[in-house]
């Protein structure tokens, strides 16, 4: 049999598999999934304390009466929200903890996809005067060998392509977009809780610059405080999983291998990234699995990137890394993961990392923002009139069936390829990840397909599900050929095990039903509501 046709198997069974998987998943699942998640919040709600009811006794902020939408947080999902409700003529008071420029190791890359929702949003000038660089692809380096990875940008403009850059640069170029706009309220206070009245948010309780605490009204309030949020227990049944941390350092004028990639090494025990984020800076991520990781102030940190990490860099770059390790300016955060798990609130609604969140190994958090925004203007267009705060709220739950395409693939792929691409000393993983490594550097739609979901230019969740059982098929037909042993049929059917429990509970926590089945929620067809007058 020709390998072609061994490729061709592997599609049919990845695919029989795959539909037979989320028929079964579906029948067992979805209504005790629905049935757990209202009782869990429900007991976790009832004893939080981050909501309180609204009375008339407090002082107001003095333009409160006017605005349309509170949007608390104004990282890139609410620097952009505000500029983008604001520009369709909604007055919208934003209020952030610290209005000065962010400076975190994360929140770089900003994939095609993402880059193709700013523009959409009016956004793309943002990436503009901060230094940024454009990003075509990825270059994947194991054992030595190495490969690249193309975004397929033929059929797009010229100037969409990925983007790299400061954190901090960027965000300080959305808040003044943002804020740019008359009808937007820009202030810095710490939001503490949210106001409720007969079960409805009402809008904030919140502390000014300095120290004055106020209250402020709207009809719609969101928030977006991001990955640390206290009001998310408010709002939904988090569910924070830290699987990983990063360990941050920025090489200087260094030349990476690709120019203009991304470089993903398949290290022990877990990935390595670097990206450039300026001209002459390149970020570099060190993932490090667990909790826990080596202090930076004993020096146990820079022995364990200057003897683990190192040697599996590739040379090229290997001087610059461990000039960056002597430099000393290490830093560390730890990696969210958390599936969106959000009960319906009259008056609020959650957005960015305070509502979901990714393994940052491929960069997907902005686009998924960027997306839902984009979503969430759409659907909030047709409505002049936010007051009706239950029939808003039963019309937005469609927001969280619409989003998931683009989320679902995103938040899948990213969960999926970070335990595929670390190290176990398993067989079956060994296998697994150098037949993801080997299906990638077959090339064509092996490479372009997986690069397409990545990259959010290609949010098609059945697509994903079947390249993952590809690889897994792919590994399978290397161990059998050209004679198969007991070891290694037990091996490969540990490998399409061990498949099917890595992919198969992450789709679990993204909702079977949302993702591959939205026409059977009642929200989908879910029309505005038609004011009377």
């Amino acid at each position: 049999m020709k390998m072609a046709d061994h490729y061709l198997l592997g599609w049919i069974l990845a695919s029989v598999l795959g539909l037979f998987a989320f028929y079964y998943m579906v029948y067992l699942v979805v209504r005790r999934e629905e049935e757990n998640n209202r009782r869990a919040f429900s007991e976790q709600r009832s004893d939080s304390v981050k909501t309180i009811p609204a009375t008339n006794g407090e002082r107001r902020s003095d333009d409160d009466c006017h605005v349309d939408v509170i949007i608390v947080g104004a990282g890139v999902a609410g620097s952009a929200l505000a500029h983008t409700l604001g520009k369709d003529g909604r007055r919208v008071h934003v209020i952030e903890r610290d209005l000065t420029e962010p400076d975190r190791i994360v929140g770089e890359l900003l994939q095609p996809g993402g880059y193709l929702k700013l523009i959409e949003l009016g956004l793309e000038d943002c990436v503009e005067e901060i230094d940024a660089q454009r990003v075509f692809g990825y270059a994947l380096f194991k054992d030595g060998k190495h490969t690249q990875l193309a975004y397929p940008l033929e059929k797009f403009h010229s100037d969409v392509a990925g983007r790299s850059f400061h954190n901090g640069r960027f965000i300080q170029r959305m808040r003044e977009k943002a804020a740019s706009l008359p009808n937007v309220q820009l202030e810095q206070g710490t939001v503490t809780s949210l106001l409720e009245e007969k079960g409805t948010i009402k809008g904030v309780l919140y502390k000014t610059k300095t120290g004055e605490e106020l209250t402020a009204y709207a009809p719609l309030t969101i928030v977006c405080d991001g990955c640390f949020s206290n009001l998310r227990r408010s709002l939904c049944n988090p569910k924070v999983d830290v699987p990983s941390c990063f360990v941050g350092l920025v090489l200087e004028n260094c030349q990476l291998p690709y120019a203009n990639h991304g470089h993903v090494i398949l290290a022990d025990p877990s990935p390595i990234l670097f990206y450039p984020i300026s001209t002459t800076e390149v970020r570099c991520l060190v993932d490090v699995p667990g909790q826990k990781v080596p202090s930076i102030s004993s020096g146990e940190m820079a022995n364990y990137l200057k003897n683990v990490v190192a040697p599996q860099v590739p040379p090229e770059i290997y001087s610059s890394f461990v000039a960056a390790v002597d430099r000393g300016n290490i830093r560390t955060m730890p990696n969210r993961s958390m599936p969106a798990s959000p009960y319906p609130t009259p008056g609020a609604l959650l957005m960015g990392d305070a509502f979901n969140m990714r393994h940052p190994l491929t960069g997907g958090g902005m686009t998924v923002a960027l997306s839902d925004i984009v979503v969430l203007r759409d659907l909030l267009k047709p409505l002049r009139d936010l007051h009706d705060a239950p029939t808003l709220c039963r019309y937005l739950e469609s927001f969280y069936t619409l989003r998931k395409p683009v989320a679902s693939t995103i938040n899948t792929l990213a969960g999926a390829l970070y335990k595929v691409f670390s190290a176990s000393p398993d067989e079956a993983r060994k296998e697994m990840r150098q037949a993801c490594f080997d299906y990638l550097s077959l090339g064509g739609i092996f490479s372009t397909g997986p690069v397409s979901l990545l990259s959010g230019l290609n949010p098609r969740p059945l697509t994903l599900v079947l390249h993952f059982f590809a690889v897994a098929i792919y590994g399978v037909g290397r161990l059998l050929l050209p004679f198969p042993s007991p070891q290694r049929i037990w091996i490969g059917a540990r490998l399409v095990s061990g498949a099917s429990g890595i992919i198969f509970p992450i789709i679990k926590a993204e909702g079977v039903r949302q993702v591959f089945f939205p026409a059977t929620v009642p929200a989908y067809y879910r029309a505005p509501p038609i004011k009377h007058n």
